[in-house]
């Protein structure tokens, strides 16, 4: 399928009028939605059609908000690792947590929100990757990016769990990041086709047991 392409009309200087921040609103719902669609079934198997019925945007109004489908779908991988990155600072950065608690802390909050919804959500990043053979080529050094990012923050606080003492001092910080991404990945792959949290418990455990070693 082809997908028109749409320039944008430049905004007047002033203040942004008031269809603006409905705008916004709406582009949100979008995304928000197809979040939430690709981190279930991916993106082959998400329509665009399912996505703008759950927020009650006809086809034709979508390429107001993104050029095409692949425009999409980078947006949302950029929004999934904006958020994520957040929810990582906030477990690797607590201080108030000793450096291997804040991982194992992520861990539990991770299983919590798989729980929520019936473990029927994955991660997108993950699945983008499993479906890379058949997506735009411009997403994989995307994914492959923002991986790298989450492996450098938990390199950081690995180190500080060095520091701490927590893991031996000749650890090697950025490949056990590297391990974790790799094996975490996989486990949250199987908690979703098991619908259970035991993968995603026996990768924390084993990784929290090998990482002190």
């Amino acid at each position: 399928m082809v997908y028109a392409e749409s320039t944008p009309t430049p905004r007047k200087r002033g203040r942004p009028p008031k269809i603006d921040g409905e705008y916004r609103q709406t582009r949100e719902a979008i995304c928000h939605a197809g979040l939430a669609a690709l981190t279930e079934k991916g993106f082959s198997a998400t329509g665009l059609d399912e996505i703008l019925r759950a927020v009650g945007v006809p086809k034709g109004s979508f390429y107001h908000f993104f050029s095409s489908k692949e425009a999409f779908g980078a947006e949302l991988i950029s929004q999934y690792a904006a958020y994520f990155a957040h929810k990582l600072d906030k477990f690797f950065l607590d201080e108030k947590m000793t450096p291997l608690a804040r991982v194992e802390a992520f861990c539990v909050d991770a299983e919590r929100g798989m729980r929520r919804y019936g473990f029927r959500r994955g991660c997108l990043v993950g699945n983008l990757g499993q479906e890379m053979g058949g997506l735009p080529e411009a997403y994989r050094a995307q994914l492959v990016e923002v991986l790298e990012d989450w492996q450098r923050r938990l390199a950081l606080c690995l180190e500080a769990a060095k520091q701490a003492k927590e893991i031996p001092a000749e650890a090697d910080c950025a490949s056990s990041a590297a391990f974790f991404w790799i094996g975490w990945e996989g486990a949250v792959l199987r908690a979703k086709l098991e619908r259970k949290a035991t993968p995603l418990k026996v990768f924390a455990e084993s990784f929290l047991v090998g990482v002190r070693r």
